[in-house]
């Protein structure tokens, strides 16, 4: 797994001087991933892992509120016979500078860092605003 994301995504931020070796690639990701600590932010906005449904435009603004910035939001879809979707990924962009930027900045710029939050592998596709929303424990 490691190296699959060290050859998909840490190569291409080879060129940065702070993130131009796997150690630094990772052990940079880990700071970032503890500095944004997700969770106690949602929980400060009284989203908390659990079997009750939220609002995805909730979650999208407790996190927009905390952080400044659009991160991207990712869930599964619901499962059949399900109405509600789950959250499989936050990712949160970073300039080359390793500033948070918003997810939604234009195409062209490049993406050395991004905080990938995964739950297994299974299709992720982009959250609905409308569909009930499940945090489950498991977001990494």
């Amino acid at each position: 797994y490691r190296k699959h994301e060290w050859e998909k995504h840490g190569t291409c931020a080879a060129t940065l001087q702070v993130l131009n070796s796997q150690k630094k690639y990772f052990s940079k990701a880990l700071e970032l991933y503890q500095h944004i600590d997700l969770n106690s932010c949602l929980l400060k906005a009284g989203i908390k892992p659990s079997s009750s449904y939220y609002q995805m435009t909730a979650i999208k603004e407790a996190l927009t509120t905390f952080y400044g910035v659009t991160p991207k939001i990712q869930c599964l879809p619901p499962e059949e016979g399900e109405k509600a979707q789950t959250i499989g990924q936050i990712e949160f962009c970073f300039t080359k500078g390793l500033q948070l930027r918003n997810c939604t900045a234009l195409k062209g710029e490049s993406d050395p860092m991004q905080a990938d939050l995964k739950v297994g592998t299974e299709e992720l596709s982009v959250c609905s605003d409308t569909l009930p929303t499940y945090y489950p424990s498991q977001v990494e």
